[in-house]
Protein backbone atom coordinates (compact mmCIF):
# COMPACT_ATOMS: atom_id res chain seq x y z
CA UNK A 1 0.00 0.00 0.00
CA UNK A 2 1.26 3.50 -1.21
CA UNK A 3 1.86 5.52 1.95
CA UNK A 4 2.87 9.19 2.17
CA UNK A 5 2.94 11.24 5.37
CA UNK A 6 3.55 14.75 6.00
CA UNK A 7 4.88 16.41 8.92
CA UNK A 8 6.36 19.93 9.96
CA UNK A 9 3.49 22.34 9.46
CA UNK A 10 2.94 25.12 12.07
CA UNK A 11 2.75 28.51 12.63
CA UNK A 12 5.08 31.09 11.78
CA UNK A 13 6.20 34.85 11.30
CA UNK A 14 6.61 36.12 7.64
CA UNK A 15 10.24 35.96 6.96
CA UNK A 16 10.59 32.80 8.96
CA UNK A 17 11.38 29.21 7.42
CA UNK A 18 9.60 26.00 8.06
CA UNK A 19 11.23 22.02 6.57
CA UNK A 20 8.28 19.58 5.68
CA UNK A 21 8.99 16.31 5.17
CA UNK A 22 6.93 13.62 3.49
CA UNK A 23 7.77 9.76 4.57
CA UNK A 24 6.69 7.57 2.02
CA UNK A 25 6.41 3.71 1.74
CA UNK A 26 4.80 1.15 -0.36
CA UNK A 27 6.67 1.52 -3.31
CA UNK A 28 9.63 1.64 -5.21
CA UNK A 29 11.04 5.01 -4.26
CA UNK A 30 13.40 5.45 -6.97
CA UNK A 31 11.18 4.72 -9.54
CA UNK A 32 8.55 7.80 -8.52
CA UNK A 33 8.43 11.58 -8.67
CA UNK A 34 7.47 12.87 -5.64
CA UNK A 35 5.69 16.22 -5.23
CA UNK A 36 4.43 19.21 -2.84
CA UNK A 37 1.08 21.07 -4.23
CA UNK A 38 -0.72 23.36 -1.62
CA UNK A 39 -4.53 24.69 -1.62
CA UNK A 40 -5.29 27.83 0.40
CA UNK A 41 -8.39 28.30 1.99
CA UNK A 42 -10.83 29.63 -1.53
CA UNK A 43 -8.12 29.00 -4.33
CA UNK A 44 -7.25 26.00 -6.80
CA UNK A 45 -4.63 23.12 -5.93
CA UNK A 46 -0.84 23.84 -7.07
CA UNK A 47 2.05 22.47 -7.74
CA UNK A 48 4.78 23.91 -5.72
CA UNK A 49 7.57 21.97 -6.04
CA UNK A 50 8.63 18.56 -7.70
CA UNK A 51 11.54 15.86 -8.02
CA UNK A 52 11.87 12.90 -9.81
CA UNK A 53 13.75 10.46 -7.99
CA UNK A 54 14.70 8.60 -11.16
CA UNK A 55 16.62 11.06 -12.51
CA UNK A 56 16.97 14.26 -10.03
CA UNK A 57 14.78 16.71 -12.27
CA UNK A 58 13.32 19.24 -10.18
CA UNK A 59 10.22 22.00 -10.99
CA UNK A 60 9.42 25.03 -8.81
CA UNK A 61 6.55 26.92 -9.07
CA UNK A 62 7.76 30.68 -9.95
CA UNK A 63 6.48 32.39 -7.31
CA UNK A 64 8.61 30.02 -4.89
CA UNK A 65 11.53 29.71 -6.92
CA UNK A 66 14.67 30.94 -4.80
CA UNK A 67 13.03 30.60 -1.32
CA UNK A 68 11.97 26.72 -1.60
CA UNK A 69 14.17 23.70 -1.82
CA UNK A 70 13.02 20.22 -2.51
CA UNK A 71 15.26 17.11 -1.88
CA UNK A 72 15.44 13.73 -1.55
CA UNK A 73 16.66 11.43 0.94
CA UNK A 74 16.81 7.94 -0.48
CA UNK A 75 18.08 6.42 2.80
CA UNK A 76 15.04 6.87 4.48
CA UNK A 77 12.79 7.48 1.62
CA UNK A 78 11.53 10.81 2.89
CA UNK A 79 11.64 13.85 0.67
CA UNK A 80 11.63 17.19 2.51
CA UNK A 81 10.55 20.66 1.02
CA UNK A 82 12.80 23.92 2.90
CA UNK A 83 11.12 26.39 3.04
CA UNK A 84 12.90 30.14 4.01
CA UNK A 85 11.39 33.59 3.68
CA UNK A 86 8.28 32.66 3.93
CA UNK A 87 4.78 35.22 2.98
CA UNK A 88 1.38 35.41 3.95
CA UNK A 89 0.01 34.17 0.59
CA UNK A 90 2.41 31.10 1.06
CA UNK A 91 -0.13 29.84 3.47
CA UNK A 92 -1.70 26.79 2.43
CA UNK A 93 -2.46 22.94 3.32
CA UNK A 94 0.57 21.33 1.81
CA UNK A 95 0.05 17.97 0.24
CA UNK A 96 2.67 15.41 -0.55
CA UNK A 97 1.72 13.80 -3.82
CA UNK A 98 3.68 10.74 -5.59
CA UNK A 99 3.15 8.78 -8.85
CA UNK A 100 5.62 6.51 -11.02
CA UNK A 101 8.56 8.81 -12.86
CA UNK A 102 7.26 6.88 -16.52
CA UNK A 103 3.95 8.69 -16.36
CA UNK A 104 5.58 12.19 -17.33
CA UNK A 105 8.34 14.83 -17.10
CA UNK A 106 8.40 16.38 -13.84
CA UNK A 107 6.75 19.83 -14.89
CA UNK A 108 3.99 18.15 -16.28
CA UNK A 109 3.80 16.14 -13.29
CA UNK A 110 3.77 19.05 -10.93
CA UNK A 111 1.23 21.02 -12.80
CA UNK A 112 -1.49 17.95 -13.63
CA UNK A 113 -0.52 16.14 -10.17
CA UNK A 114 -0.47 12.56 -8.78
CA UNK A 115 -1.92 9.54 -8.48
CA UNK A 116 -1.32 9.30 -4.71
CA UNK A 117 -1.50 11.59 -1.74
CA UNK A 118 -1.28 12.10 1.46
CA UNK A 119 -3.67 14.31 4.01
CA UNK A 120 -1.51 17.22 4.49
CA UNK A 121 -0.25 19.54 6.65
CA UNK A 122 -0.76 22.77 7.61
CA UNK A 123 1.03 25.83 6.58
CA UNK A 124 0.37 28.94 8.14
CA UNK A 125 2.46 32.27 7.89
CA UNK A 126 1.38 35.59 9.79
CA UNK A 127 2.37 38.54 8.51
Amino acid sequence: EVQLVESGGGLVQAGGSLRLSCATSGFTFDDYAIGWFRQAPGKEREGVSCISNNDGSTYYLDSVKGRFTISSDKSNNTVYLQMNSLKPEDTAVYYCAGDPSYRGSTPFLCYFGMHDWGKGTLVTVSS
